[in-house]
């Protein structure tokens, strides 16, 4: 079971909980959308499995390599390294010291949990302008592109389903 690895592997209570609300949040999206309900399920509860090791921004990419050191597909692994915020460009990566690469999540599902992940602060669901000011506050790089993805990606997910 998920939860099992992830306590095994050293996670937060925190972070445990977290990914049960972004794997909520994450199906409550994927209702309007033809998805693999599994893997939204499993990428969801691991998406955060990376911070067991580090809280930095390279946790998406620590996350994915455990995951396929544990068996998980490479698509769960895309999941994972792609859902930090709105999504990382080659350009921002290069600059955050991360692997020169497109972090942008491109599939339905890498964009489902990127989101549910977004929405969800701690346990808690918070709305996309909660998001913003928390991405203002903490002086992130990029901002003005990272929020410009946000909002389509809310857009695309949710707001033209309410």
């Amino acid at each position: 079971m998920i939860l099992n690895l992830l306590k095994e592997e050293g996670c937060a209570n925190w972070v445990i909980a977290h990914s049960i609300a972004v794997c909520k949040k994450a199906k409550e999206i994927s209702k309007n959308f033809d998805v693999d309900e599994k893997l939204i399920e499993e990428a969801a509860l691991l998406h955060d499995i990376g911070r067991s090791k580090t809280n930095g921004i390279e946790h998406g990419i620590i996350g994915a390599r455990l995951a396929i050191e544990h068996g998980f597909s490479k698509k769960i692994a895309n999941i994972i390294e792609k859902h930090i915020g709105s999504g990382i460009s080659k350009e921002e990566a290069i600059k955050l010291g991360l692997p020169a690469k497109n972090y942008i999540p491109i599939t339905i599902e890498e964009k489902i949990i990127s989101h549910a992940d977004n929405l969800i602060n701690g346990s808690e669901e918070v709305d996309i302008d909660f998001v913003a000011k928390k991405w203002k506050k903490n002086n992130l790089n990029n901002l003005e592109k990272a929020i410009f993805r946000l909002k389509n990606t809310h857009n695309e997910l949710v707001t033209n389903f309410e």
